[in-house]
C-alpha cells in the first residue's frame, strides 16, 4: 500500500501538482538554460550492452532526464557506463548495481530503460511496474506470448507509461509509408511481405548459419553468469552463449524472427491497421541447426492469415526483399530503414489530407524522437507511440511463426483469448518453465 500511495502521489505531481507549489522550490528553466530540477525525471538503466549504451548516450542528451543509476551483471560494462555518465554530468553521483532489484527498489527513480536479453524482459519489467516506475522496454516485448500478456495486464493495472523500443514508428518515412497504405493510395491492400535477415549476424563477424558445439570455459572475472542465466535453464558457460549471442539460442530469444521481426512486423501491423489484433492462422517452414550451440532458425518463410482474408508473409531476405512491402490493387509501398519506395513513384509526392488517417506523430524523429516521446508521455500521462499492447500484438506473429515452424504444422490462433486452437503441444509453447527462484 505504501508503494502504491507513493506512485499515485508522484504521478499526481507530474500531472500538474507542481503548479500548486510556490516559492523558490521551482527554478525557472529559462534562468538555468536547461530543465529545472523540479521538472527533471530520474532514470535507471538496466542492461548496458550495445542497445543499453545507445540509450545511455541518448538520454544524456535530454536535459529534463537525469541518469542516476545503472545495472548490469558484467562489471566491466557497469564501469564503462558510469564513467561516461559521470563525465557528462561532471560528478561521481551515478550508482551502479549488479542486481536489478536494488536499483528498482530506490524510491527516487521515476523511470527505467530496460535493455536486457529477452529471457529477462518480463521479470524485470514486472518488478519495475509493480514498484511504480514508468518504463522504456526493448523489443520484442517478451520471450513468450504468456509473458507478454502478463506485462500488458500489469501495465494497465498500475497505470504505467510504457514505451516499447520499436522506434521505427518514430521515423517519418515509416509513418508516411503506412499512411499511404491506410489511406488506400495503392488501392485495396492485397498482401504484405516482411523480409528480415537470415542466419546469425554479429556486429564484427560474418553471417553464419551454424556454429560448432562450444567447449566449457571459465567464467570471466566480474561477470555474474548465474544472474545472467536467471530464469532460463542452467547451462555451462561458454563465451558464445552470452551478450550479443543470446539472440541465437531459443532459451533466451527467438532468433532473427523476434529480433528483427518485432521491428518490421510492428510496421506491417501499423500499415494494416492491426495494432489490436492478430492472425487467425500461421503456417510455414524453417531451417533450424541440427547441432551446435545456436539453435534458432537460420532460414524461415511463414505466412499469417488474418480474419479479413489479408495475408502477411514473413521470410528471410534470401526469399523476399528486406523491409516491409505492402502490395495493393493499384500499386505498392516498400519501406526499409534506408528509405521509402513506391509504385507509382508519384506517391512519394502525395500529401495526406486533413480529413484522412494520420498516424501518431512523436516529439522527434528516429531513435531520439522515440526516447523523447517516452519522456513527454511520462510527464503528461499520455499514450506513447508504441504502448505495451502494441508491443505485445507486434510480437505475437513472431512467436506463432516460430511455434509453427518448430512443430512443422499449421496453427490456428484465437486472437481474443490468445490461445492456439486444437493443439495442446503448441498451446503449451505459448509459455515456458521458469527456473527457481525466479517467477513472474
Amino acid at each position: 500500500m505504501e508503494q502504491k500511495e507513493r506512485t499515485i502521489q508522484r504521478r499526481a505531481f507530474l500531472r500538474g501538482g507542481a503548479a500548486a507549489i510556490v516559492g523558490p522550490y521551482i527554478v525557472p528553466a529559462s534562468v538555468l538554460g536547461k530543465a529545472a530540477p523540479s521538472n527533471r525525471l530520474t532514470m535507471g538503466l538496466i542492461g548496458l550492452g550495445s542497445m543499453g549504451m545507445r540509450h545511455v548516450k541518448g538520454y544524456l542528451q535530454e536535459d529534463d532526464c537525469r541518469i542516476v543509476a545503472v545495472c548490469d551483471v558484467d562489471a566491466s560494462r557497469r564501469r564503462s557506463a558510469v564513467e561516461e555518465i559521470n563525465k557528462h554530468y561532471g560528478n561521481e553521483d551515478c550508482a551502479q548495481y549488479n542486481d536489478f532489484r536494488e536499483l528498482i527498489g530506490r524510491g527516487d527513480i521515476d523511470t527505467l530503460c530496460i535493455s536486457v536479453p529477452d529471457h529477462w524482459h518480463a521479470i524485470i519489467a514486472l518488478e519495475g511496474i509493480r514498484a511504480g516506475k514508468d518504463i522504456y522496454g526493448e523489443k520484442p516485448l517478451a520471450l513468450t506470448v504468456a509473458e507478454g500478456r502478463s506485462m500488458v495486464e500489469e501495465v494497465n493495472r498500475y497505470g504505467c507509461v510504457w514505451q516499447t523500443g520499436s522506434w521505427q514508428r518514430s521515423t517519418a518515412h515509416f509513418r508516411f509509408g503506412c499512411e499511404l497504405v491506410r489511406n488506400r493510395r495503392i488501392g485495396k491492400l492485397r498482401k504484405v511481405e516482411v523480409g528480415i535477415g537470415p542466419g546469425f549476424k554479429s556486429p564484427t563477424e560474418p553471417t553464419v548459419d551454424r556454429i560448432e558445439p562450444q567447449p566449457v570455459q571459465p567464467i570471466p572475472e566480474g561477470f555474474d553468469y548465474e544472474m545472467w542465466l536467471g530464469p532460463a535453464p542452467w547451462a555451462a558457460y561458454t563465451q558464445k552463449r552470452c551478450h550479443w549471442n543470446f539472440r541465437w539460442i531459443l532459451d533466451y530469444s527467438g532468433g532473427q524472427v523476434t529480433d528483427w521481426g518485432a521491428h518490421h512486423i510492428d510496421i506491417a501491423h501499423w500499415g494494416m491497421g492491426c495494432d489490436d489484433t492478430g492472425p487467425v492462422e500461421v503456417v510455414g517452414n524453417g531451417e533450424f541447426p541440427k547441432d551446435g550451440l545456436w539453435d534458432a532458425a537460420v532460414y524461415y518463410d511463414f505466412q499469417c492469415k488474418y480474419a479479413d482474408g489479408l495475408t502477411m508473409r514473413v521470410a528471410s531476405n534470401n526469399h523476399i526483399p528486406q523491409g516491409v512491402r505492402f502490395l495493393g490493387e493499384q500499386g505498392w509501398v516498400h519501406i526499409t530503414r534506408a528509405g521509402l519506395k513506391t509504385e507509382p513513384e508519384s506517391l512519394l509526392r502525395e500529401r495526406i489530407g486533413p480529413d484522412e488517417i494520420h498516424l501518431s506523430k512523436p516529439s522527434g524523429d528516429h531513435r531520439q524522437g522515440h526516447r523523447r516521446d517516452f519522456l513527454d508521455c511520462v510527464k503528461t500521462r499520455g499514450r506513447t507511440i508504441t504502448p505495451v499492447e502494441v508491443g505485445h500484438h507486434s510480437a505475437i506473429p513472431c512467436h506463432l511463426g516460430n511455434i509453427a515452424m518448430i512443430l512443422a504444422r499449421p496453427i490456428r490462433w484465437d486472437a481474443r483469448r490468445e490461445q492456439i486452437l486444437g493443439d495442446g503441444t503448441a498451446n503449451r509453447m505459448l509459455g515456458r518453465a521458469i527456473r527457481s527462484p525466479w517467477r513472474l
